[in-house]
């Protein structure tokens, strides 16, 4: 302050109320501070809302409230003499709050008057609860202990407590948005006069607040009590219960907080809870409590998004409101680190989603954890976690960076570990460079095929190969050096392995066999009988038929092994027999490998066409007689005598020329799709 500047405190006493739990009045003022120039004009001004407390200890059943009044005023300087009165029935509010709450304790410790009590504190409370916040919060908190036993329930119950609880808190609800929408009208910083309205209202909306939430609180927390008996909850829900929660979420009392998170927690385990959950935009405002300084708070809010994140839509939701960054920053928090993960994987289960975790630290963090566990076997969580993101192209890029990709082989291969290898796998299904990362790996895979050991980790050996879809890699060395081919026949003999096993040594015959070489080498093994026999045996497995027939389509490629196939085998006629199936995949895999069988022997041609002219020609008539059926229908059950004799009614839609039947034949067209290989799947 400058020496010729001089300073000018002015004092303005608000409102005074009562406590809401302690024996004290509380004093609301205003402190103005003005620094003033050498002109006497206000150079600076500062405002300062205060609270002081005068507690009353000396207050009881005996004393002189008046006295008392007078004795407040004259010692605290911030009342002013006008004030005596209101002060005065403060004090005898204050000493008959206690005289009555005294009384009800007393009457309340003898349980013969428990159900005389609670008729009189229920008629109290239905009559008089719009009158007074401090009432109806006094008399739900006596309810509320009783509904900590539930013996109890049933006598609540009966004077319908709860019922009226939520009313109660529906109406408080519908009074907060009212008070809401008045500050709103009377917030305008440039309008001095009603700036000052507007401090006005706000102070006496804070001191409302307090004693709504308080109500809030002990109304929830009965009702929550309650809410043990699943018929009380579901006459709850019925009337509107998760509405009433999710709305309070927009308060900012982190006790009340806590206890309505918990309140929705425990419903969101029932279906019609959760979808009234996501029609409240719920998650929305979970968001916003993440992440909070409250631990409890912090707590039951992430279990309440790890209940909802079971929901595909509200997975969805939940990466777009922005909770993904907020949940991976979690991971490095041992406090919370286990539920978030959680929540994060059943992110990640959804393929739309998977990309989204590119654009976090997540995905080096938990290549970090995977590597911290030294030799021990890594959380079913984490390694579940990761293997669902690997099958997403951009994540698999991040995880290989650097030397990730080995890092990963090598604690795969030392430990045996089928879920790390699984996520091996699915990096391996990924097109381009990633691919060629793992030709310096092959011989590993290799080994660990011949190797008696985890069947689990076997399949995800042989599964990992078999992606490896790449023309620099010399499948014929690798068969060689390794004697694969005998393991490969062996394992094709029905029940000579588990299935899972057998259809991966199926896809990786597949994959092998796109090598003219291979194919060559595994015809004269007589793998293909083997494969004719698998195909028999399992017959009404689509997956195995598709790939067995997938094998076929790559062997017919190579002159050699295409002539095995058509003179040798019967393969052909399976072929012809499964042109059509009813599953889309292995119908267009068979026309593929048929159209080139066709294509190079004359005499299978003229069978796999006449074939495809029977079968559609079959369609063709049966489409005509559906139509004569529909056309005639109408005449069936007429009443006109003569209806029969009437020829053209039924011969009219059944004119055709030969022209039209030939013609069907033409209008085949051949598909050329290639048929890869589909086994992998997120965890």
């Amino acid at each position: 302050m400058q020496p010729d500047e001089s300073q000018y405190l002015k004092c303005r006493t608000g409102d005074i109320d009562v406590h809401p739990t302690e024996k004290a009045l509380v004093v609301y003022y205003e402190v103005e501070a003005s620094i003033l120039g050498e002109a006497g004009n206000a150079r600076h001004e500062e405002k300062k809302e205060c609270q002081k407390i005068i507690r009353l200890r000396s207050l009881n059943a005996s004393t002189d409230v008046s006295a008392l009044a007078r004795k407040v005023v004259e010692e605290c300087k911030i009342i002013h003499p006008s004030k005596l009165v209101e002060v005065e029935h403060l004090l005898l509010y204050l000493q008959n709050r206690k005289k009555g709450s005294t009384l009800i304790l007393h009457l309340a410790c003898n349980p013969d008057n428990l159900e005389e009590l609670s008729s009189s504190l229920a008629r109290v409370l239905r009559e008089d609860w719009k009158h007074s916040v401090e009432l109806a919060t006094t008399i739900i908190y006596v309810f509320f202990c009783f509904s900590s036993f539930s013996q109890f329930h049933g006598l609540i119950t009966h004077y319908k407590i709860g019922v009226l609880c939520m009313n109660i808190i529906e109406h408080e609800l519908k009074k907060y948005d009212l008070w809401q929408d008045e500050l709103e009208k009377k917030k305008d910083p440039e309008n001095q006069s009603l700036r000052k309205e507007y401090e006005k209202t706000l102070k006496k909306y804070q001191s409302l607040l307090v004693k709504q939430e308080q109500l809030l609180r002990v109304a929830f927390y009965l009702l929550l009590n309650l809410s043990e008996d699943t018929r009380t909850e579901l006459k709850m829900r019925n009337k509107n219960i998760v509405h009433l929660l999710v709305k309070s979420l927009e308060r900012d009392n982190e006790e009340l907080l806590v206890l309505v998170v918990s309140f929705l927690k425990k419903l969101s385990i029932f279906l019609e809870n959760k979808n009234d959950m996501a029609e409240m935009d719920t998650v929305e405002k979970l968001a916003c409590l993440v992440p909070c300084e409250q631990e409890d708070l912090m707590n039951v809010t992430l279990r309440l998004l790890l209940n909802l994140s079971f929901d595909t839509g509200l997975r969805t939701k939940m990466v777009h409101v922005g909770l993904l960054p907020k949940l991976t920053a979690l991971l490095g928090d041992d406090t919370y680190k286990h539920v978030a993960m959680r929540i994060l994987y059943h992110i990640s289960v959804d393929d739309k989603s998977k990309s989204m975790f590119a654009y976090t630290d997540c995905i080096p963090q938990l290549i970090q954890m995977l590597f911290e566990h030294g030799e021990e076997r890594m959380d079913t969580e984490l390694i579940s976690f990761c293997i669902n993101l690997a099958a997403n192209k951009t994540n698999a890029q991040i995880i290989c960076e650097g030397n990730g990709l080995k890092m990963l082989m090598k604690r795969a291969l030392k430990l045996k570990d089928p879920l790390l290898m699984k996520m091996i796998r699915n990096i391996s299904q990924h097109d381009g460079p990633l691919k060629q990362l793992f030709i310096e790996y092959v011989g590993d895979l290799a080994a660990q095929i011949k190797q008696e050991g985890d069947e689990e980790f076997v399949i995800e050996c042989l599964g990992t190969m078999a992606n490896l879809t790449i023309p620099d890699l010399d499948w014929e060395l690798l068969l060689k050096e390794y004697n694969l081919v005998p393991y490969l026949k062996d394992h094709l003999k029905p029940g000579s392995a588990e299935d899972d096993l057998i259809l991966e040594v199926v896809i990786m015959i597949g994959t092998v066999s796109m090598d003219d070489s291979c194919a060559v080498m595994l015809a004269k093994s007589g793998i293909i009988p083997a494969l004719i026999e698998l195909l028999n045996a399992q017959q009404e497995d689509d997956e195995f038929v598709c790939q067995i027939i997938y094998v076929f389509y790559q062997m017919v490629f190579h002159q050699a092994t295409r002539d095995v196939i058509i003179k040798d085998t019967q393969a052909p006629a399976y072929l012809i027999d499964l042109m059509h199936d009813k599953n889309v995949e292995i119908r267009q895999v068979c026309d593929n490998t048929l159209d080139i069988i066709a294509e190079y022997d004359e005499e299978w041609g003229k069978k796999i066409q006449s074939e495809k002219f029977r079968w559609h020609n079959s369609q063709w008539l049966e489409m005509v007689e559906s139509r004569q059926m529909e056309d005639a229908e109408p005449y069936l059950y007429g009443d006109d005598p003569d209806a029969l004799e009437q020829p053209d009614l039924f011969y009219s839609t059944a004119i055709y020329s030969t022209d039209n039947i030939t013609s069907v034949m033409y209008l085949y067209q051949y598909n050329s799709t290639t048929i890869f290989n589909t086994s992998q799947k997120s965890t």
